[in-house]
């Protein structure tokens, strides 16, 4: 809602009227120096509140880390659990109606355990846009961790994302199974950026290795797509690959839902679609094996 105040007309129409004489009246000093003053003093009052931040400023005021804190509850709520319902959505945008039912929808069915939000939070990465996607999904009744997408690195949308969220790299496990989300935003970073970063996912194969029997690879962007870094495609599913247990991959970014074994491997991609075309992606992870349906609301 808008609570700037409006300038009032008189003090706007002061402001004209001194400034807007011919200037036979402005050369006089006397006059000059004594309205012009009371008039920008008045104006400068009547503006109190009118002026806002930069679209890309990073400043903003609510909850920060939103991942590390949801990581923790979502660690914590699933200890000693051996089935895990997973929520994964993605591409909200600035769909905030539909993201505000798909929210309503996850919240009546009550069968999720946390949320995965793939990234494209946002359609600009303007501080606004983050904002109000973080009010809207913390209507969720269970935790939710969020991916930085393609869109999200616009302007100073990375540094946002970051004070918001956390780092564009994080993990976590869940009932023993291990949940490695990715920066694979390449197009967005000119090439330059480690995205995918190698290093990282090599970390995280060894990383807290007694804790975890199986994985999940979540991205925004997937191989192939027009964001990934497709030079590098083919060694980052060698890297898929060597993780403990690997399940399946899971990304977003195209808004359409997919189920392909990508490079004929065996290991499944699945794409979840946007918010606009509402629906999203229910994952049942049992011991034997996961399987999934799409909802849609």
């Amino acid at each position: 809602m808008n609570t700037k105040r409006p300038l009032p007309d008189s003090l706007l129409c002061l402001f004209l009227a001194t400034f807007a004489q011919p200037m036979s009246i402005m050369k006089r000093p006397q006059f000059l120096h004594t309205l012009a003053p009371l008039a920008l003093a008045a104006l400068a009052a009547g503006c109190d509140g009118v002026f806002d931040y930069h679209p890309y400023d990073v400043r903003f005021s609510g909850p920060r880390n939103l991942n590390a804190a949801a990581i923790g509850s979502i660690e914590a709520g699933s200890l000693g659990k051996d089935t895990l319902r997973v929520a994964f959505i993605s591409d909200s945008h600035g769909w905030y109606t539909e993201t505000e039912a798909m929210v309503a929808s996850i919240n009546a069915r009550a069968e999720a355990d946390f949320v995965v939000h793939l990234g494209d939070l946002t359609d600009c990465a303007t501080t606004h846009e983050f904002v109000w996607q973080r009010d809207v999904l913390a209507a969720l009744a269970v935790p939710y961790v969020a991916l930085i997408g393609n869109h999200d690195c616009l302007g100073t949308g990375e540094e946002t994302y970051s004070r918001m969220y956390g780092p564009g790299n994080f993990s976590f496990i869940a009932g023993r199974v291990k949940f490695v989300c990715l920066n694979t935003n390449a197009t967005e970073y000119d090439y330059v950026a480690a995205n995918p970063d190698f290093d990282y996912m090599e970390a995280e194969m060894t990383a807290d290795s007694a804790l975890f029997d199986r994985t999940v690879v979540c991205m925004h962007a997937a191989p192939y797509s027009d964001q990934f870094n497709n030079n590098v495609a083919k060694p980052f599913q060698l890297y898929v690959a060597h993780f403990k247990g690997i399940m399946f991959c899971v990304y977003g970014h195209d808004h359409s839902q997919a189920a392909s074994d990508l490079f004929g491997d065996g290991l499944m991609y699945y794409g979840v679609d946007c918010a606009k075309h509402r629906s999203y992606m229910l994952f049942t992870i049992t011991p034997g094996g996961y399987s999934y349906e799409t909802v849609c609301f």
